[in-house]
């Protein structure tokens, strides 16, 4: 058994520690928002040992509330849990960008939307705005963009779309991007997403709005899921870890909403054997200070 490290402490403008375990500092906190696309899964199966860590953290008493970037809502993110192995009791709720994006279209109810979507087409799409009663048109009709993600997101790169966007930019159209990550992996392999579509909107000189990581809509939807949980008791938000893979959506904002964050080398950077001086780089790369990491979830 490798030696914990010794006194470990909060470090929030310092190096992040590096845990052997959640277990080793679970104590310190009463609520978890822990990404799940490259933290609890790879698209293609769940990681065991991650699950069982957010399993012991409820049984210690601990909330768990999954908080990801998937433009779908909740139900469409957790009905792939059971075939990927997945268990139910490695979390009490789920908050999905999606999830925020049908706050956010529900404020905007009569707006004309033009939609650019994911290459699952329509039908799987729908999910994000059943119901809300949205009339959707082409550009020149449009009173906003909806961005969920590209037709073909292995065929394309988001700089194709890039006079197409500008129809959207002529009309001053603001963007909803249903997910702010630019990018996935799923197994093996990295797959664009909404957010690099946001970032050459952004570049034209578009206006984005985000319901989602690193944003406060998601977070505020994820606190008032928990706080539910709790009989409407407030959270002490100095008790609240976020854990993630991503330094620009996950430690952003959980340093943005003055949450400790959790780093874990399971996701988007493959990591070598010198993890610790690999994180430390990263996030100073992103300009982002984590006050854990761990090369994986464990307990």
């Amino acid at each position: 058994m490798t030696e914990a490290p010794a006194q470990l402490t909060s470090p929030r403008m310092t190096a992040p520690q590096f845990p052997q375990g959640l277990s080793e500092i679970a104590s310190r906190y009463d609520t978890i928002l822990c990404d799940v696309w490259g933290v609890i899964h790879n698209g293609r199966s769940a990681f065991t040992e991650a699950c069982e860590a957010l399993v012991r953290f409820r049984e210690g008493g601990g909330h768990v509330c999954l908080i990801t970037n998937a433009p779908v809502p909740k139900a469409q993110v957790t009905r792939y849990f059971q075939p990927l192995g997945v268990p139910d009791a490695a979390f009490d709720d789920c908050v999905s960008s999606g999830d925020a994006t049908r706050a956010e279209l529900v404020r905007r109810k009569g707006q004309a939307v033009w939609r650019l979507g994911a290459d699952e087409g329509w039908e799987h799409d729908r999910h994000l705005y059943e119901g809300l009663d949205l009339k959707f048109t082409e550009a020149d009709e449009a009173d906003l963009l909806l961005c969920i993600g590209l037709r073909d997101h292995v065929g394309e790169h988001p700089e194709d779309y890039r006079e197409e966007l500008s129809a959207g930019i002529a009309r001053n159209l603001p963007m909803i991007c249903a997910n702010p990550d630019k990018q996935v992996r799923v197994g093996g392999q990295l797959y664009w997403c909404a957010g690099a579509l946001a970032d050459v909107y952004e570049d034209l000189g578009g206006k984005v709005i985000y319901p989602g990581k690193p944003h406060p809509p998601i977070y505020h939807l994820a606190i008032e899921r928990v706080e539910a949980l709790t009989g409407g008791k407030p959270l002490d938000r100095s008790r609240i870890l976020c854990i993630g893979d991503s330094p620009g959506t996950d430690v952003r904002g959980a340093g943005v909403q003055g949450f400790d964050s959790l780093y874990v080398g399971t996701g988007l950077k493959e990591h070598g054997e010198d993890f610790e001086e690999e994180v430390a780089e990263l996030l100073a790369a992103y300009g982002e200070q984590a006050t854990w990491a761990m090369t994986g979830l464990r307990w």
